[in-house]
Parts: structure tokens; C-alpha cells; sequence
């Protein structure tokens, strides 16, 4: 599972190496990326949404 959250992280940063991305989509299991990718995604806009609340008051 960390590698997958690890690979999600490299690609939303953009620094995903291409021989990764390969590994990554002939691995056969995308529903476990496409979780993880929500997940993460979820967190950061929460994330901001506290940070911006924060910086508000």
C-alpha cells in the first residue's frame, strides 16, 4: 500500500518518472490507485480549506 500512496503523491507533484508510470499502470490493480488518488485529494482540499479558515480569523 505504500507504494501506491507514494506513487499517487509522485504523480500529482508531476515528478513521477516515466519507467514508474509504467510499472504502475501493468501492475493491474487501478482501483486501488484511483482510491488512494480521492483519498489524498480529499485531504489536501480539507487541508486548505483549514489553512485559509486559519489565516481568516
Amino acid at each position: 500500500m505504500w507504494s501506491v500512496v507514494k506513487s499517487v503523491l509522485a504523480a500529482l507533484l508531476g515528478v513521477q518518472s516515466n519507467q514508474k508510470r509504467q510499472e504502475d499502470f501493468s501492475s493491474g490493480k487501478p482501483t486501488a490507485y484511483i482510491v488512494t488518488g480521492v483519498v489524498i485529494t480529499l485531504l489536501f482540499v480539507l487541508v486548505l480549506i483549514f489553512l485559509a479558515r486559519f489565516a481568516a480569523r
